[in-house]
């Protein structure tokens, strides 16, 4: 007897090993498998202007990425508010106490972004939502409302075809950084509950016909990857939630990422990720004594481990571990 309804995974449509080069920009999936991502040591630049939700947001960031313009204090989406100064286009995470910081904040993370841009092999984007908050001085779209009043803004649901368009010259825009540039598109799994069960499951209809459009306009480098069918049609439990009754439990988040890596790692990707784990689980290992000889001699053994690997893969990044190694054995 089977109690679940098997999502059919798009194995082997797209492929991402750590010689990849990838941006993720979005919401949950984004944020959680890039997370995983960045510890396996895979090359990365994962939402550098912080979680995004809506289409029009993630466009315009992957737009201003692509072009690398700096922000200047003269920026209209600089603004101070609370006593604190803010990016109408980013996180709250990046707010600073003062302009100069945020500025600094901010751009560093656009240059380091824009480099990553003209290298580009892979973008992988999460929708969130399709209802958008328009800024009524500017007509900005807020990808943080940053606990502004309300109305100062404009909240409306995109259209299929809207979102089809805006990232039809996202695409153009990466493929001529890139001819061979992918795309892989998500929905986001977290329920959007502020927005109403019945308001939330539009936003959601909407995002899939989009995606549906816009692959189905772009066939050669746009793929789809089905997060948001399996938790709710495979995982279809409250286990599978967190305490809010809305985000993915971690047990979920460990299922998708299975699911990605059986979809888009070959054998010698998902080894990599083996070896990268072991090494990592054991520099976190807290020992009885970090200062016995039995434990120095296990962090060498690391530390050759980690040299082995390198050796056999050049492009993996191991200097922080190397590193820790380092001060580890020599206590």
């Amino acid at each position: 007897m089977q109690f679940s309804t098997k999502v059919e995974l798009p194995v082997k449509e797209i492929e991402i090993s750590h010689k990849s080069r990838i941006i993720l920009i979005g919401s949950c999936f984004a944020g959680n498998i890039g997370k995983k991502l960045q510890e396996r040591k895979f090359n990365i630049e994962h939402n550098p202007f912080g979680v995004q939700y809506n289409p029009r947001s993630i466009s315009a960031v992957l737009t201003r990425i692509a072009q690398g313009e700096p922000f200047t204090a003269e920026s209209h989406e600089i603004f101070e508010h609370a006593g604190r100064w803010h990016s109408i286009m980013h996180h709250s995470d990046f707010s600073r106490n003062s302009k100069e910081e945020l500025l600094e904040c901010i751009n560093s993370n656009l240059k380091r972004a824009h480099a990553m841009s003209k290298a580009c092999d892979t973008v992988i984007v999460t929708f969130g939502t399709a209802y958008t908050y328009t800024r009524n001085s500017d007509g900005t779209t807020a990808g943080n409302c940053h606990k502004l009043p309300a109305k100062e803004f404009t909240r409306s649901l995109m259209g299929i075809e809207e979102i089809a368009a805006e990232f039809g010259k996202v695409i153009r825009t990466y493929k001529s950084l890139n001819p061979e540039v992918k795309f892989l598109f998500t929905v986001s799994p977290i329920r959007h509950l502020r927005d109403g069960a019945h308001d939330n499951q539009k936003s959601k209809a909407t995002l899939l016909l989009a995606i549906d459009r816009i692959i189905s306009e772009n066939p050669d480098c746009c793929h789809y990857f089905p997060a948001y069918e399996i938790v709710l049609d495979e995982l279809r439990d409250y286990r599978f939630y967190a305490e809010d009754m809305a985000h993915p439990s971690a047990t979920a988040i460990e299922y998708i990422w299975e699911c990605f890596g059986n979809c888009c790692f070959s054998k010698e990707t998902a080894g990599i990720n083996e070896a990268v784990e072991e090494i990592i689980r054991g520099l976190n290992h807290r020992p009885f004594d970090e200062k016995s000889e039995g434990y120095r001699e296990f962090i060498r053994g690391l530390a050759r481990k980690i040299e082995t690997l390198t050796g056999k893969f050049p492009y993996l990044d191991f200097k922080n571990e190397l590193t820790r190694c380092n001060t580890l054995s020599n206590r």
